[in-house]
């Protein structure tokens, strides 16, 4: 069982994050100890056709980040920061996922201060709408 952390016990699921990425992705190994250190559970799947891995999870390309990780039912996109993938664990929102796009700087795993904030979407197969502005 993944838990969150001890003080959202409630948002337990029973599944360990899938990460998907390029092979010798640094940012993305960076991103998967990010949220090991928040207590997740995560298992590093490297892959030569990411593209691939993308399309069949119906990321749409206007989303794409540097990785694509499944979580549950759920895909998360990109570098998203922990307390909107805890704010959808908490919410359980009736979407395919969230996603922040790109490799914005300062984002969990990436190098260099935050420019601004973060603006999550969530998606789903037909649409796309803001999630949380971090």
């Amino acid at each position: 069982m993944l838990s969150l952390s001890p003080a959202h016990a409630d948002m337990a699921i029973d599944d360990t994050a899938k990460l998907y990425k390029n092979p010798g992705c640094i940012c993305c190994d960076q991103y998967a100890d990010y949220l090991e250190s928040k207590g997740m559970d995560i298992t590093i799947i490297e892959s030569q056709n990411l593209g691939q891995v993308k399309a069949s999870a119906g990321v749409p390309f206007s989303l794409a980040g540097c990785h694509t990780m499944m979580l549950g039912d759920y895909i998360i996109e990109g570098h998203v920061p922990f307390v909107a993938v805890e704010r959808l664990l908490t919410e359980r929102p009736d979407i395919d996922g969230i996603a922040l796009a790109g490799m914005p700087q300062g984002s969990p795993g990436m190098p260099g201060p935050k420019q601004g904030p973060f603006e999550v979407m969530s998606f789903d197969d037909r649409t796309t709408a803001p999630f949380m502005s971090i």
